[in-house]
């Protein structure tokens, strides 16, 4: 027969089981992947981060990221206003930009004007550092209107339109072509 202390360690259990698999609950449909980064043609040395996205990210986010392609030479910001994208080492013919006496070809930015090579002053930028998470290659990250994909032959952003570019050691060009 149960006594009232009996029913209460009965109850006390319940609430405790009950407490856990909402806690449980909780972290197992708020976790995720963070998503996000790109690649290049796999001709310079570089970066491989610890978290390594594996897939395509399924979902869109409005949060800024960083990523680097795996190579690390290409290494890209991503936020709701655009996508800029940054090479350490390129082999095409660095582009003219109109009233830039400085150094072309280094900076690239996708965002509401279009596509556009940056003038910079200063030493180009370095290879991305093992800190950057890395876009492996046949991988995709969104955020707001813009997507960046990592493959073997380069980094390919656009925007919900399918305007932007593909960038990489060897080339790039303005999508759609």
């Amino acid at each position: 027969m149960a006594t009232a202390r009996n029913v209460r360690l009965l109850v006390i259990v319940d609430v405790v089981l009950v407490v856990l698999v909402i806690v449980l609950a909780i972290v197992f449909f708020s976790g995720g992947d963070q998503g996000g980064d790109a690649s290049d043609d796999g001709s310079t040395g570089g970066a491989t981060a610890s978290s390594t996205p594996s897939g395509s990210s399924s979902a869109t986010s409005t949060e800024p990221l960083a990523f680097a392609s795996p190579t690390g030479n290409i290494a890209c910001t991503m936020s709701v206003d655009g996508v800029t994208c940054t090479i350490a080492s390129y082999t095409y013919a660095p582009p003219v930009v109109a009233g830039c006496t400085e150094v072309t070809g280094h900076v690239l930015v996708l965002n509401a004007d279009g596509v556009a090579f940056s003038c910079v002053s200063g030493p180009p930028p370095a290879v991305a550092g093992d800190d950057v998470t890395v876009l492996e290659y046949g991988s995709s990250t969104s955020v707001g209107d813009y997507t960046c994909r990592s493959a073997t032959d380069g980094v390919q952003c656009v925007d919900a339109s399918g305007a932007g570019f593909q960038l990489a050691r060897a080339s790039w060009s303005e999508l759609p072509a």
